[in-house]
């Protein structure tokens, strides 16, 4: 067996960490200020590597930060998935990652931080939180859950009033973050559908349990 990896496998493994310090960088620039006119210097010393480094992963400051966002909505989206595995109903996925989304702006402000400053200009992106989205409003379509609907506008609504939640988590932090999200979970279920009685109980269903 051997002792080591590779040069070849060594070098890859540099590369990629290099490029993780780099979106790791941008996305807490994101969340700081949500500036993007840094300069490429104050972010590769942010990352801690070389300028030169720089060229050698993104064309651009524009490609990096898009690149930042995409890797927080990704973050996002398995987070919540991780957490729901297990549930089937399209419902009550769609009220459980509204409720989660509320608390994970004290668990992952970062993150949640990013989405609230750049998510609207990737409602409609294929990311993979917007994969997820569509997904479950799909999937509830298919089942006779959901109302049929054009997923692109199933899709503005959950992702505008997620954003609007999100907003509202960091605007009003003496609100509480739990009941806001259970109101409009039952809001975005109404809309899609779901009987008024019925969506105020989903809405309401204990979040599963953290791995």
């Amino acid at each position: 067996m051997p002792t080591s990896a590779p040069p070849g496998n060594r070098f890859e493994r540099r590369r990629a960490e290099t490029r993780r310090a780099l979106v790791r960088a941008a996305r807490q620039i994101l969340a700081e200020t949500g500036d993007t006119g840094a300069s490429i210097q104050a972010i590769a010393e942010r990352a801690d590597v070389g300028f030169g480094s720089f060229y050698n992963h993104f064309q651009s400051k524009t490609e990096l930060f898009e690149a930042a966002v995409v890797d927080a909505l990704e973050e996002f989206g398995q987070s919540t998935d991780e957490r729901l595995t297990g549930i089937d109903d399209p419902a009550e996925l769609v009220a459980a990652g509204f409720r989660l989304s509320a608390r994970m702006a004290d668990s992952h402000p970062e993150l949640m931080q990013v989405l609230r400053r750049r998510g609207l200009g990737h409602i409609h992106s294929d990311n993979g939180l917007t994969r997820r989205a569509v997904r479950d409003v799909e999937a509830g379509m298919a089942s006779g859950r959901f109302t049929p609907v054009a997923p692109a506008v199933a899709l503005s609504v959950l992702g505008g009033t997620l954003l609007s939640l999100v907003e509202l988590r960091f605007a009003r932090p003496d609100l509480d973050g739990d009941e806001a999200a259970s109101d409009l979970a039952e809001m975005v279920l109404r809309m899609l559908g779901v009987p008024p009685g019925e969506a105020h109980e989903v809405a309401r269903r204990p979040l599963p349990d953290p791995a």
